[in-house]
């Protein structure tokens, strides 16, 4: 499959991006029919469905051809000088690594975590969005601010959480030079992940997916692929994509899949040398949990799984991942996560002071884990540790901010708004062997207020898209 579009250059010297400006649509939407897709560069060998693009020969009608191959108004905007692009009333900064590094240009790339926020769901769950006018919830427009604000960043590598118009997407991603492959979630959900690559930078050496049903964990779907880079093929990078079961109340499944993820993440790096790993994704869980630290309550109950410690400490599941070890029986799993009580008015009028404390001891007593949760969870039946292999950074924790943007923890303050939700759930995780030059640094808390719920007009989802310049170690 051929790309039509010329390539970019790297981003030199650029501190800000900005989103944003006049858009339309014009585009015809397209039904998934298949639940694991996969649309690599005219350099790979083979691939599983055929999208063909607007160079094609319009003499190709054949009914093999008609479901995914089709005619379409070009999206991308045309050419135009720099000082004629649409202004932005949200930019955002670039923010450089402390770490001093001396690295070509071409043991860097650049890596994207995007939740999309799905039509269906955007649809489904109204009231999520009561803030939000009507015009930019459509999917036409958002699909134009979301390829629109991804073009402008030019990343390397893209990991898409919640996609259900994988085609659409892929015909825009297609001109700009990528190639992509799409992982659908099972039972009757129509939305998934996808990840994107610069076709001309990297080649894809293996895939895997994972369905978590298989293991009794729902229908969410993680994806993995080894990259490689065309011109140094020494260098290689696995790259993980994963969207979290979001029920608060199932900290047992959520561990579950997070812990399969980085095991499995392991056992693919081996496979390959132990390349370097950056997992992205939606993983439903918030930086930083709220307990109280009043003396009074400082005790110990229900097999001491709730000692109220201190205001702020790191939630059970990012600690999980941070140190790679947890003990399930210390922890309820409804609180796993830290999202409940994550209302923006609760979250604003709190301005981080400590949870009710008769709250939370109701909620001790009324958790237990079942023989079933401790399975789930920790992968073993008689095990209370859950365990992943990996050695895991978070890059914007990595990356030092501002108190306008990120928590004590080093994590940006929200990465997802909507009027049901305030905080952050999105990371981008990195091993030994890459580390972070530099991050687009997230938006400070009054200015995510001040568009009263996402997406809006500048924003295309009700995440905020991650960002993360990576560099190949020396000995990476």
């Amino acid at each position: 499959m051929r790309c039509v579009a010329c390539s970019w250059s790297r981003p030199t010297g650029a501190s800000r991006i900005s989103f944003g400006g006049h858009l339309s649509s014009g585009f015809h939407r397209s039904h998934l029919s298949s639940s694991s897709l996969s649309f690599p560069s005219s350099g790979d060998a083979s691939f599983l469905v055929s999208c063909s693009s607007a160079s094609e020969s319009s003499d190709h009608k054949d009914s093999s051809n008609r479901s995914y191959s089709r005619r379409w108004y070009n999206p991308l905007p045309r050419r135009r000088h720099a000082d004629q692009m649409p202004t932005s009333r949200i930019p955002r900064d670039w923010i450089d690594s402390d770490t001093s590094t001396v690295s070509e240009d071409s043991d860097r790339f650049t890596v994207v975590s995007y939740n999309i926020l799905g039509d269906r769901n955007s649809s489904y769950h109204k009231d999520l969005y009561s803030n939000v006018s009507f015009p930019y919830l459509k999917w036409g427009y958002r699909k134009r601010l979301i390829c629109e604000e991804l073009i402008r960043l030019r990343p390397d590598i893209i990991c898409m959480q919640e996609v259900d118009k994988y085609f659409d997407l892929f015909s825009m991603m297609e001109k700009a030079g990528y190639a992509g492959s799409y992982k659908r979630r099972t039972g009757d959900n129509v939305d998934g992940c996808a990840i994107f690559w610069k076709a001309d930078r990297f080649r894809v050496l293996e895939r895997e997916n994972i369905e978590f049903s298989q293991f009794g964990m729902r229908d969410n779907v993680a994806q993995l692929s080894v990259l490689e880079l065309r011109k140094s093929m020494s260098r290689k990078i696995l790259v993980g994509n994963i969207h979290v079961l979001y029920n608060p109340s199932r900290g047992d499944v959520k561990l579950g899949q997070i812990r399969s993820l980085c095991t499995k993440a392991h056992l693919l790096s081996k496979k390959w040398g132990d390349i370097p790993i950056v997992l992205g994704g939606d993983y439903n869980s918030l930086p930083q949990v709220h307990t109280f630290s009043d003396k009074r309550f400082q005790f110990r109950i229900c097999l001491s799984h709730c000692l109220m410690l201190s205001n702020h400490k790191q939630s059970p599941l990012y600690n999980f991942l941070a140190s790679s070890e947890l003990n399930i029986m210390k922890q309820d799993k409804r609180e796993l996560s830290g999202q409940r009580n994550r209302l923006p008015n609760q979250v604003l009028e709190a301005g981080g002071k400590p949870s009710n404390p008769i709250t939370s001891i109701n909620r001790c007593l009324s958790s237990s884990w079942s023989n079933e949760e401790i399975r789930l969870a920790t992968g073993q039946e008689s095990s209370y540790w859950a365990v992943h292999p990996l050695k895991l950074h978070s890059s914007y924790a990595s990356v030092k901010g501002s108190k306008n943007t990120r928590d004590s923890v080093g994590e940006p303050l929200a990465t997802s708004y909507h009027s049901k939700f305030l905080g952050t759930v999105d990371y981008l995780w990195y091993s030994d062997g890459v580390a972070p030059v530099r991050v687009l640094d997230t938006l400070p808390i009054d200015v995510l207020c001040r568009t009263r719920g996402l997406p809006c007009q500048e924003l295309g989802s009700d995440h905020l898209a991650l960002v993360s310049e990576f560099f190949f170690e020396p000995n990476g």
